[in-house]
Formats: C-alpha cells, sequence, structure tokens
C-alpha cells in the first residue's frame, strides 16, 4: 500500500474529490473510457497529463481533458452532463450515432457510472427511483453498462436516509444485468466477481462495521491481499 493510499484508509470517508483520485489512479494506461453523468464526470479531473488514459464522450469527442473553468470555458465543448470542459491535443468529434456504436461495439475499456443501487451479483440501478422528478429514460447507461468491456461504478455507500446502496438485489428498475466489477465509494472500495463481494480497501472504517451496515451481502475481507 502507498503512503497515500495508507493515508486515505485511515483519514476516511473520502470526499467525492478523493474517491474519484482513487478510481483515476486505477484505470490502466491505454484505456478508452466513458465517464457518466453526476459524480463520475470528476475523474477526468484526477487523471495525470501522462496517464495515456483516452476519455470518450456519449455526445461525440474523443480525447475529453478536464473541466474548463474561466477563459478555457468554450460551450461548444461540453460532456454528457453539460457540464463545459477541455480538449486533449488529437481531440476528434463525431456524430451521436458513431458515439454510440463505439459504445455499442465493444470499443470502450472501462465506463464509470453512478448508481442508485448495486446487488451483490453486479447488477446495476442507475435510471429511476420512482420519483416524479427522475430523468425520464435509461438513456446511454444501459449500452455502457452493457458494451463496456468493464463497468465501473462512483457512488455514495449510503444514501441521504441511511439506506445501504449495495444491496442484496436491486429493487429499483435495472439497467444491465451482472455488469458492474467495481465499486468505489467514500467508505470502501468493493470488487465484484465470482459470486463475491471483496473490500478491497476500506476508508476510515473496517469490514466489520461495513459488514453491519450492509446487512444481506456477504463481504470477504481482501483488504490485506495485494
Amino acid at each position: 500500500m502507498t503512503d497515500e493510499a495508507a493515508t486515505l484508509s485511515a483519514a476516511g470517508p473520502l470526499t467525492r474529490d478523493e474517491v474519484a483520485r482513487v478510481v483515476a489512479r486505477d484505470i490502466p494506461s491505454g484505456s478508452y473510457v466513458n465517464l457518466g453523468i453526476g459524480l463520475p464526470t470528476k475523474v477526468a479531473n484526477h487523471l495525470e497529463p501522462d496517464s495515456g488514459v483516452v476519455l470518450h464522450t456519449e455526445n461525440g469527442m474523443l480525447g475529453m481533458g478536464p473541466e474548463a473553468h474561466g477563459d478555457e470555458v468554450d460551450h461548444d465543448l461540453i460532456n454528457a452532463g453539460k457540464i463545459p470542459v477541455t480538449e486533449l491535443p488529437g481531440a476528434a468529434y463525431f456524430h451521436h450515432a458513431d458515439s454510440f456504436a463505439m459504445m455499442r461495439g465493444g470499443h470502450l475499456d472501462i465506463c464509470v457510472l453512478g448508481a442508485y443501487q448495486v446487488s451483490a451479483g453486479g447488477d446495476l440501478a442507475n435510471w429511476h427511483t420512482g420519483r416524479p422528478d427522475d430523468i425520464p429514460a435509461v438513456g446511454g447507461a444501459m449500452d455502457l453498462a452493457l458494451g463496456a468491456k468493464q463497468t465501473f461504478v462512483m457512488m455514495d455507500l449510503f444514501t441521504r436516509s441511511g439506506e445501504p446502496k449495495l444491496v442484496p438485489s436491486c429493487t429499483y428498475p435495472l439497467t444491465g444485468l451482472a455488469c458492474v466489477s467495481r465499486v468505489y465509494t467514500e467508505r470502501a472500495v468493493f470488487l465484484l466477481g465470482d459470486g463475491q463481494v471483496r473490500v478491497r480497501q476500506t476508508f476510515g472504517t473496517n469490514v466489520a462495521d461495513l459488514q453491519a451496515g450492509l446487512p444481506g451481502v456477504e463481504l470477504v475481507d481482501a483488504t490485506g491481499r495485494a
């Protein structure tokens, strides 16, 4: 464990920017990555200039950089969440349909999505909770969750009322089945697969306390493994 990782583990829970930094450092060089609307957009701000990661946007951009501020803002350059962004050298633009062809054709290595719920089996629910003000349709999340080679989720571990969002089975409408391989939260990083939910790293808590707060989800302590 690096010094920074040890500091984060002891200090937690993490801020959203700290979670984004953990996600950014887990993305391998050379990956083509889509960042979903909401929390995942923060990951772009924490990728090192020499990371070798190429960011794809649902609305037709390849080679997206960090968020734009001040004089950098060009309202023709936005991500799928309508946030002004910068472009990196070699950035390219294309039709919305071509963007979805990339998403559906298996050309993305990783997508990072937000979620309302993730099940222990890797099912994803991230587009509707039944509230009247929820977004009206699943949009591109379904294409991303099933089209990318890996789906990472970045979310708060609990709702504002304290309900867990990592659950035995989703109760909200599903976006995709068995598609999530990692879940990044302010309390821990979870690895999903082979019928297990493994805790890779904790932030200001421990596996026993996490287990107590996630009823019905059987956790495997993998914090001491490489």
